[in-house]
């Protein structure tokens, strides 16, 4: 019937004449122009059209092409599919490489950033230098220790679990550190971090050996680490007999090597190595002794010293010496750091 046709407008009926279609049919030829009688009757030539293409002689062209520029062929004929990883980027054959710090010597060891950027090693040496002149500019040792303990206790607060596991409702599960320090700047580094780390709630033993005179630093440290929660011994027996969740060791430094020889070390590090606990280390020396303990990260500062395999994964921690600092020293030196203090480094 007419009702239903026009509630369906798709079914076949029959053509009424009218003005209504006639309007339509105006409406049509304004809008698509030629009539549609006048498209040819022929189909196109595929076949024909194909056989123009010279497959081989577009791909000849395209090798040459990549052999003069050096980029990497994709999708030419028998070529073995790449595999990329989640974390890799399709779209380019290598990742970009970045160069914005450079060292007055070729560095033994480079390392480089998530972003790219290739991050020289330095000699201690160097190093030393340029905490030398930071200080000389106002960046004193009382200021890098806060600078190094603020850095190496976020560190270790994410190690522990971060948010997850420390948290004020949380209470009853409050992580243990053991903390190893030697009688050394290293070891005030050391202390200074277990300060921040017993302010969040974190069970900090510090253990360091009993020295008739004590630097000016670490006897400053452990003052302040004495208005804390934490607990300190000098002695092995003292120090846990089941697992922490983390050993931080700053044990050893650059200068006082012979500190290895003294019983007291040997014993620290036996107890570290059957503890089993994951290991970070503070600004770990460059030379890998045979009695160490191997570390599964590592934190260096500023600028990394080249660091071998028992450092484990190596970061890198801001503490704010200035650009002009490095300038002075010889380094051309752009941060690396962006909006972070603590970044990964990852070995070239």
């Amino acid at each position: 019937s007419g009702s239903s046709s026009s509630r369906h407008p798709n079914q076949v009926t029959p053509k009424k004449s009218g003005l209504k279609n006639g309007q339509m049919k105006s409406k049509d030829d304004e809008c698509f122009g030629d009539d549609i009688d006048e498209i040819p009757d022929t189909d196109f030539d595929f076949e024909g059209n194909l056989a123009l293409f010279d497959k081989a002689a577009v791909f000849e062209e395209i090798e040459t092409y990549e052999r003069r520029s050096g980029t990497r062929s994709r999708g030419t004929p028998n070529e073995k599919p790449a595999r990329y990883r989640h974390d890799e980027n399709i779209l380019e054959s290598e990742p970009i490489v970045y160069r914005r710090i450079v060292v007055p010597q070729n560095a033994n060891k480079e390392f480089c950033t998530d972003s790219g950027l290739v991050v020289p090693s330095v000699s201690y040496e160097l190093h030393k230098k340029l905490l030398s002149v930071a200080e000389k500019h106002g960046l004193t040792l009382e200021r890098r220790l806060e600078m190094t303990g603020v850095c190496a206790s976020q560190m270790a607060l994410s190690l522990l679990g971060g948010p997850n596991r420390l948290n004020p409702k949380n209470v009853h599960q409050r992580p243990t550190v053991a903390l190893l320090c030697g009688p050394h700047v290293k070891g005030a580094q050391g202390i200074s971090c277990g300060r921040h780390l017993s302010n969040h709630d974190v069970h900090v033993i510090l253990f360091l050996p009993n020295f008739v005179k004590m630097l000016e630093s670490i006897t400053n440290e452990l003052n302040l680490f004495s208005k804390t929660q934490g607990q300190q011994v000098s002695s092995v027996k003292d120090l846990p007999d089941t697992p922490v969740d983390l050993v931080i060791n700053c044990l050893d430094c650059h200068e006082n090597a012979f500190l290895r020889d003294q019983p007291w070390y040997k014993a620290v590090v036996d107890w570290a190595n059957q503890n089993r606990a994951p290991v970070l280390s503070i600004d770990p020396p460059i030379n890998e002794m045979e009695q160490g303990i191997d570390a599964k990260w590592s934190l260096a500062l500023g600028l990394p010293l080249p660091l071998g395999e028992r450092a484990g994964r190596v970061y890198l921690c801001d503490i704010g010496i200035p650009q002009k600092v490095f300038q002075e020293v010889g380094i051309n030196y752009h941060s690396p750091f962006g909006c972070k203090f603590v970044i990964p480094l990852h070995s070239t």
